[in-house]
Parts: structure tokens; C-alpha cells; sequence
């Protein structure tokens, strides 16, 4: 007889409340009709601009990160008020129409401006100093608005530092100091401020795949990801869990928010899973880990991937291809949480009105073909920017197949709902612009990371965890992207750079080093070259490499690893920041998406985000093996072989955690699944170990099964 779960004293309701939720969305103005028109018609006409940007325009980027930053801003403050407060008030709206045509002067006189600025030398005169004030002004305020103040702040913080407390501060940080004439250059017309490489990113990649991402929601796509998740995982022991993992997942690379994509699968998955009787903070923990994946699933990985792209030159398909094992590991761990807890709670199989799994691929399948057609175009080599655009072309026709034809209304209605999700999105990387900016001129990225790997002692583990931890404090302020951006200019080299050595010390270790290497060593270290034609202990490796001056070091990871090698390493730096980055997620105390499921669930805001934080290892279990691994790699055979056992491994470690395999687990069994989890997971350990391990782990997943049968007939027999 299936035991059924207790009833939970934390009961949920069967629907979420929207005024409950309506505290994770921005306060919007709604009771102004004519606004509400004027801002329709206004995005779907920045939309078709972007879309010229991106495929015929020749104007300067400078003139089209302005109007990028100009239009977004123009919604932004008449969206979104200035506090709650003023959401009626037409005083309020008055003024925010005031900054909207602020924007819009500052995007008219940079053309107007550009030519004579730079025919006096750039010296600036009083309008150049009040248009450049001006637009961060602007900034700072809608950045304010729709993301918080720690960014603001930020922001204010790093401009001061150049101009005013820079050269005040004794030691490694101290900036001599520009003047606020440079400051302002910098930021408001040059390559490198607020209309530089960030804000070029956002209005061509991050645009085209967050309108991509709208036409596939209006042409029904959303249904048909939740449709098929019930369909494949419905009739299962466990089946809402598995929805919840599948249909979130899928949706967050579709939504771009782990936060709206909770809200709006949450309210399906969440009651779902209670109704078969998972606990109800369980249900909640679940849904928040699934749609923090969603930012991690190929093929649209948010904006971050973008970023990642422009900054190691890794083109994006390639960063797309090696992140399709790392996801599948989170994914399944996450799905690993869920089956050991269906079987804990005796969780029962819920009756429902779904088709049929090939029934509903059949009757649903061309809402595939827009992301097949991604997929080719990427892999040919075609541009993101032009991969996207013949997509959302791909996701019009293919909707002629189904009931939900796209016409003109329809697409009208995906351009502006592009338009309006982009906002928020291209107001944040312009200022975070700023951010970089400073970083850049003042040196202090180099800085960081000299300090940071100072502090570790060399000791990857250790740097790992100081970027884990920074990335958490960071995320409590910052958006997603925002801490990648900022944490990969101050960390990534570091990161990198100490991966790099620890693949180079192997190669002495056991004596392969290249021959064209060794002509460096020679330069810095002559009478160890006898010592590098055979294998060495690790610590005569790092001290034979603590020989080199670091203007070599470049050249010497070049010369022993390889540009591919390197290339690979400086991506792997760049994927676990970019993961470490999505820990503020579901990570108390500041945990928006656990907090949006909580929600939902009716459940504790800050248990809820602990039991996420716990389903959601994956996060950090990817990483240590991004560093120590070779999980992304040329080898596909290598990188499968590693990901299958680390697969194998995750299930054991969560079987640890959780004391429960298909039973429960005595002490000395989950001892033993202990030392088989990270037999599984170390890296360098010779094939049959692990699979001396995964036979391990399979008599125990038996013989637990078996203890649970033996336990349920005796308590049948008893009761």
C-alpha cells in the first residue's frame, strides 16, 4: 500500500494570490490609457529600430548605444514611477515626461555635439557638461527605480573614487586620481563608459534573443513547454516534481528571469506537487532551483553568456555546445532531490487530463522548429544577432501550422512585449557600463586580482571560494547579470590565470613539459633545466614556476599548454563565475526567486530559501568541476566520460545529504555512498575507480530498494 505524506502544516493554497505576488514585479502605471497606447506603440517602434540596428544600419555604434539607452529610457520613466506611491499621481507623471524628453535631448546632441568637442581638443564647454551629468542623472535614477539602490550607489561610488577619494586611499588601491573633464569624456562619449562595449551588447545580442524569447511566448510556446512536461514526466511517481524541473527549466531560457519564470510556472507546478503530496516547502525549494537552471540551459542562456562571449572571444555557439553537459548535471541533480523525496514522502501518481507524451509532441511539434532553426544557424556559423532574426522570422511561419497564427496584431503585440522586457534590461548594462569603465581606466580589475590571489595563496580551492563568496555578497545588490559582469572583469583573470598554472604544473609534474617551454625556464631558472626532463614532486613544480617573472608567465602558458588549451581555460574561469553567479538566487538572506516560491507555496520566505539552497548544489558542484576537470573540452568522448560519472556521483552525494536512496539509509550505507560520491566526482583518478564506485553505488540503490520493500510489507503486516 503507497504510504501517502502527512499533511503539511504549512498548507498551501491551491491558487497564488496575485497581489501576494505583485511584490516581485515592478510598480507599474496602468491607469493612464493613453500612456499605456503611447508606450505600445513606442516599443513596437523600437523594436523595428533594433531589428535595422542589427542588420542594415551604418551609424556609429556611439549613436546607437544612445538611442538604445534614450528609448529604453523613455519607458522606463513612464512605466515605471518613481515610488509606489505616485503610481496615480499625475504631478508625478509630468515629471517623469520631463526626464523622457531628458533622455531624448541627450540622445540629439551627441550627433550635434560629437564633431565640434572633438575640433576643440576635447575641451568641453557648458553644454557638454550638462548633457554628460545629465545622462547619468538619468541613469542612476530608472536604474534606481527598477532594480534597487545598491547600483546606484555603486555607480556613485566608483565615478568618486577617480575624481575625489581615489588618492587618499594608502596601499594597492590608491588611483592618483582624472579630472571630472576626463571622467565625463569617458563616460559619455568614448568607446569605453556608458555607451561602450556593455551597452553594445545589450542592444544586439541581449535584444535580439530577449525579442526572440517574446514572439516564442505570444505564439504559445509557454503552453506547449508545460503541456509536454506533463506529458512526458504527468503519470509518474513524482510527476509534478519532474514537471516542475522540465517546465521550468525550459521556460527560464525562454523568460530570461529566474524570478518571472518562477511566478509564472510556480503557480502551476507548486500546487501541482502539493496536491500529489510533496511537503509544501519542498515544492517551493524545487520550483526556485528549476527556474534558477533556466538561465543555465542551452540554447538561450541570458544575457551573461552574451557578455562571456565578448569578453574571452569565444564565439557563442562554442560556449552553447560546452554548456549542455554542465546544465544536464544541475538539471538531473535537481531531479535527483525530487525522486528521493517522492519516495520518502510516498508521494502518490496525480490523475490528469494530460495527452499522451507523442500526442502532444505531434500535435505541438512545430513550436520546435523555431529553436531547431537557432540551433543550425548557430552551428553554421552564422552570427547570434542574424541566428535570432531569422528565428523570430522562423517563429511567425511556423505559427501558421498551428491554431495560434501569428498576424499582424500578434506580432505587434511580441514586438512591444520585447520592447517593454527589454527596459529594464538595457538601463542596467548601460550603467553598469559606468562600473567598467572605471575598472578599466583605473586599473583596479588588476588589482583585485593580484589581491585575490594573493589571499589564496595560489590555492585554487581557496579562490573558488572567495569568488563563491563574493559572488554572494554582490548578488544581494546586483541583478544575475550585473555580478557576472562585474565579478568576471575583477576576478576572471585571476581565475584563469591560476587554472592555467594548475594544468601547466601537471605537465611537470610528470615531466612533459614542451620543448619550446623549456627555453623560458632556461631565461629564469638555467641551472633547473636538468630538472625539467623528468617527472617532479607538485611542490618542485611550483617552485621551478615561482621562478618565473610574471612578464613571461603569458608566454610560457602559451608555449606548454597551447592556444586551445588557454582558450579553454580562460572559458572555464568564465563559466564558474558566470554560475557562481546565480547562487543569490536562491541563497538567504536576499533570495528573490526562493522568495517568489515561498509565496506561492505559503510557505517561509527565509526556511524556503534554505530548503533551495539546498536542491540547488548543482551550482556549486558544477563549478568544481569546470575547475579541476576536463568537463568542457574538445574531446566530446572525455567530456561525456567525466559528465556520466559525475552524473552517477551527484546522485550519490544526494542520496548522502538526504540519508535516502531507495530506502533509508543506515549510517554505515551512507558512509560508504559518502566516499563513492567523491570517488565519483575526484578528478585525476584512474577509470576503473569510478567504476569500481558506480557498481558500488549500484548494489546499494538495490539493496536499499529492497530494505524498502522488506520495511513496507512488515509495516502492512503490522500496521
Amino acid at each position: 500500500m503507497t504510504q501517502h505524506a502527512n499533511p503539511s502544516p504549512e498548507q498551501p493554497p491551491e491558487q497564488a494570490k496575485p497581489e501576494a505576488l505583485q511584490q516581485f514585479e515592478l510598480t507599474t502605471r496602468t491607469e493612464f490609457p493613453w500612456l499605456i497606447h503611447f508606450v505600445t506603440f513606442f516599443a513596437v517602434a523600437l523594436s523595428v529600430i533594433h531589428i535595422w540596428f542589427n542588420t542594415l544600419s551604418t551609424l556609429p555604434e556611439l549613436w546607437i548605444s544612445a538611442t538604445h539607452f534614450a528609448g529604453f529610457a523613455v519607458i522606463c520613466a513612464l512605466l515605471y514611477p518613481a515610488h509606489g506611491s505616485l503610481k496615480h499621481s499625475k504631478i508625478a507623471l509630468a515629471g517623469d515626461l520631463l526626464i523622457a524628453f531628458a533622455a531624448l535631448a541627450c540622445l540629439i546632441y551627441i550627433p550635434l555635439a560629437e564633431d565640434a568637442l572633438y575640433a576643440r581638443g576635447v575641451k568641453f564647454v557648458a553644454s557638454d557638461w550638462f548633457f554628460s551629468l545629465l545622462a547619468i542623472a538619468i541613469a542612476l535614477e530608472l536604474i534606481r527605480r527598477t532594480i534597487g539602490l545598491f547600483i546606484p550607489v555603486l555607480i556613485v561610488i566608483c565615478l568618486t573614487y577617480v575624481v575625489l577619494w581615489g588618492k587618499w586611499i594608502p596601499g594597492m588601491f590608491q588611483f592618483p586620481g582624472l579630472s571630472m573633464e576626463t571622467l565625463l569624456y569617458r563616460s559619455f562619449y568614448s568607446a569605453d563608459g556608458m555607451f561602450g562595449p556593455i551597452a553594445r551588447i545589450s542592444w544586439s545580442y541581449v535584444f535580439m534573443f530577449i525579442l526572440f524569447g517574446a514572439f516564442l511566448v505570444r505564439s504559445g510556446v509557454g503552453d506547449f513547454i508545460i503541456d509536454l512536461s506533463k506529458a512526458a514526466a504527468g503519470k509518474i511517481i513524482g510527476g509534478p516534481g519532474f514537471i516542475a524541473v522540465l517546465g521550468s527549466g525550459l521556460m527560464g531560457s525562454v523568460s530570461g528571469s529566474s524570478v518571472a519564470n518562477t511566478v509564472s510556472t510556480g503557480v502551476i507546478t507548486i500546487p501541482m506537487m502539493r496536491k500529489a503530496g510533496f511537503p509544501a516547502r519542498f515544492a517551493a525549494g524545487v520550483e526556485a532551483a528549476a527556474s534558477t537552471g533556466g538561465q543555465l540551459m542551452p540554447p538561450v542562456m541570458g544575457a551573461g553568456a552574451f557578455i562571456m562571449a565578448s569578453y574571452t572571444q569565444v564565439p557563442y555557439v562554442d560556449i552553447v555546445a560546452v554548456s549542455v553537459v554542465p546544465a544536464l548535471i544541475y538539471f538531473l541533480s535537481v531531479a535527483f532531490f525530487v525522486r528521493i523525496e517522492a519516495k520518502r514522502s510516498g508521494v502518490h501518481k496525480v490523475e490528469s487530463d494530460s495527452q499522451p507524451f507523442l500526442k502532444v509532441l505531434l500535435s505541438g511539434w512545430h513550436n520546435l522548429i523555431p529553436i531547431a532553426v537557432l540551433v543550425v544557424l548557430l552551428v553554421k556559423g552564422f552570427t547570434p544577432t542574424y541566428a535570432a532574426g531569422i528565428s523570430i522570422l522562423s517563429v511567425i511561419v511556423a505559427s501558421w501550422i498551428s491554431l495560434n497564427k501569428m498576424g499582424p496584431k500578434a506580432i505587434i503585440e511580441a514586438l512591444s512585449l520585447g520592447g517593454r522586457n527589454m527596459a529594464t534590461t538595457a538601463v542596467l548594462l548601460v550603467g553598469i557600463g559606468l562600473v567598467i569603465n572605471v575598472i578599466s581606466t583605473t586599473g583596479i580589475g588588476n588589482t583585485f586580482s593580484l589581491m585575490i590571489n594573493d589571499w589564496s595563496g595560489g590555492n585554487l580551492m581557496v579562490m573558488l571560494l572567495l569568488i563563491a563568496l563574493a559572488s554572494l555578497i554582490l548578488g544581494m545588490g546586483l541583478p544575475v547579470t550585473a555580478a557576472y559582469i562585474v565579478l568576471g572583469t575583477l576576478s576572471a583573470p585571476a581565475l584563469y590565470q591560476l587554472i592555467a598554472e594548475s594544468q601547466l604544473v601537471d605537465l611537470l609534474v610528470q615531466g612533459q613539459l614542451p620543448e619550446q617551454a623549456k627555453a623560458i625556464f632556461m631565461l629564469a631558472a638555467p641551472d633547473q633545466l636538468a630538472a625539467l626532463n623528468q617527472p617532479m614532486s607538485p611542490d618542485q613544480a611550483l617552485s621551478l614556476l615561482a621562478l618565473v617573472p610574471a612578464d613571461f608567465k603569458a608566454t610560457l602558458l602559451e608555449q606548454s599548454l597551447g592556444a586551445s588549451a588557454i582558450t579553454l581555460a580562460l572559458l572555464s574561469a568564465h563559466l564558474i563565475i558566470f554560475w557562481l553567479s546565480q547562487d543569490s538566487n536562491v541563497t538567504p538572506p536576499v533570495c528573490l526567486t526562493a522568495f517568489a516560491a515561498a509565496t506561492i507555496a505559503g510557505t517561509p520566505p527565509m526556511r524556503t530559501g534554505l530548503m533551495a539552497w539546498k536542491i540547488a548544489k548543482g551550482l556549486y558542484l558544477v563549478p568544481l568541476l569546470l575547475a579541476y576537470t576536463a568537463l568542457i573540452s574538445h574531446d566530446w568522448g572525455e567530456v561525456l566520460l567525466i559528465g556520466g560519472f559525475a552524473i552517477i556521483g551527484t546522485y550519490a552525494l544526494v542520496a548522502t545529504i538526504e540519508g535516502y536512496l531507495e530506502g533509508y539509509l543506515n549510517p554505515l550505507y551512507r558512509i560508504v555512498l559518502a566516499i563513492v560520491s567523491v570517488v565519483l566526482l575526484w578528478p585525476d583518478l584512474d577509470w576503473w575507480w569510478r567504476v569500481l564506485a558506480t557498481l558500488i553505488f549500484l548494489l546499494l540503490f538495490i539493496l536499499s530498494g529492497r530494505k524498502h520493500r522488506t520495511d513496507q510489507k512488515h509495516q502492512k503486516a503490522f500496521p
